[in-house]
């Protein structure tokens, strides 16, 4: 599962809007929507501030994953 697709059900888990985290992260509306449907890929900074604005730390929607080894 990708990142946003997390962070969309992490939302909508937890009754958050969009328009909460766009204000809260400081990220436009127009951005986040796109980037939640998939549109875009979100920046580091965007994500980090996304975080900071659900008061989860950067690792909460990331899952390690082992390096390509071929």
């Amino acid at each position: 599962m990708e990142v946003e697709l997390k962070i969309r059900k992490y939302l909508e888990v937890n009754g958050i809007s969009q328009a909460y985290v766009s204000r809260n992260a400081g990220i436009a509306p127009a951005k986040l929507s796109m980037s939640m449907a998939g549109k875009r890929q979100l920046t580091l900074a965007e994500y980090a501030a996304i975080c900071w604005a659900l008061g989860v730390n950067t690792d909460f929607f990331l899952k390690p994953k082992p390096p390509d080894t071929k």
